[in-house]
């Protein structure tokens, strides 16, 4: 294993030398702080979800050990805010906070998502209505946007669909044609959408109100190995996760290749198998380093 790791290692550096010409790098991530433990000391384990928003909170998919992870962060000072059980929460995979800081949490092992208050207490299980046969849905991720919208990748039906903060359904997006897996999806603040294809390496769009994807990008392979997740901060900026690859790589709102963070490691400031990650006005990053059993902190330096 550790032979194949150092292989990896090599083989991302010269792709990262490589591709270091095709555009300048917009911004850096400079790594702060890393969270290991909860308030009783207890340990994270193999976390796939995070959550962050502008009040100074964090929430974790603490996924190993089957709960949520509550944190208040002030500059790099960050402290446990208590920890969130639920009978009806097993394996927590992906955590949005919406604009009240109610808490969403999609349950990798029961593909559904469950609603918590802000200070963690278990309101109901997410149902859409009036979503079109078939009406079932199982959802791979999801993203809240700033009018509190609801955005599931639904990958029963393959589509994307929308839902109004009551749950009502608005509308749905059938996934591009000739996709190979599609992992994640995004919207940014102009309510445009984004879907990762983690087996062809590409991003396709639709914009606000669009009724159909298309490419943004060709294969982004030469850059990147796996992709998994996507954020975008408040500029346009498209933060790609590769999970195999342990870096974080950035596009232009056109798709244009602009520079490679981070490497595959396990000291401070590197990655181990990535999984979400959230981006706060501030210019935090949270990254749910799961292979690391840690989430770490990094400032965005433009």
């Amino acid at each position: 294993m550790a032979r194949a790791f150092g292989a990896l290692l090599a083989t991302l550096s010269v792709l990262a030398a490589t591709s270091a010409s095709f555009g300048g790098e917009t911004a850096k991530l400079r790594y702060l702080t890393s969270i290991y433990s909860d308030e009783k000391g207890g340990s994270i384990q193999l976390p796939e979800g995070v959550a962050c928003n502008d009040k100074g909170t964090v929430v974790v998919g603490d996924t190993g050990n089957g709960r949520l992870l509550r944190y208040t962060v002030q500059e790099k000072d960050v402290k446990p805010a208590g920890e969130v059980r639920a009978a009806q929460l097993s394996s927590p995979i992906r955590v949005q906070m919406n604009s009240r800081a109610e808490i969403f949490a999609l349950d990798g092992k029961q593909r559904r998502i469950l609603r918590f208050g802000p200070n963690g207490e278990f309101k109901d299980v997410v149902s859409l209505e009036g979503v079109p046969a078939p009406s079932s849905i199982v959802p791979r991720s999801f993203k809240i946007d700033r009018g509190d919208n609801l955005y599931v990748l639904d990958v029963f039906s393959d589509r994307v669909v929308v839902a109004s903060p009551d749950g009502k359904y608005q509308r749905h997006l059938e996934f591009p044609k000739g996709f190979g897996f599609l992992s994640d999806l995004a919207v940014d603040s102009r309510g445009a959408i984004y879907v990762v294809d983690s087996v062809k390496a590409t991003i396709h769009w639709a914009p606000k109100d669009g009724t159909s994807f298309a490419p943004l990008t060709k294969s982004l392979r030469e850059y990147l190995s796996f992709p998994t997740y996507l954020v975008i901060d408040s500029r346009g900026i498209l933060y790609v996760v590769d999970k195999d690859g342990g870096g974080i790589v950035l596009l232009g709102q056109d798709g244009s290749y602009l520079g490679r963070q981070l490497s595959p490691g396990w000291n401070e400031g590197l990655l181990y198998f990535p999984s979400q990650a959230c981006i706060t006005e501030k210019g935090e990053m949270f990254i749910a380093d799961r292979g690391n059993s840690r989430v770490q902190l990094f400032s965005i330096v433009k």
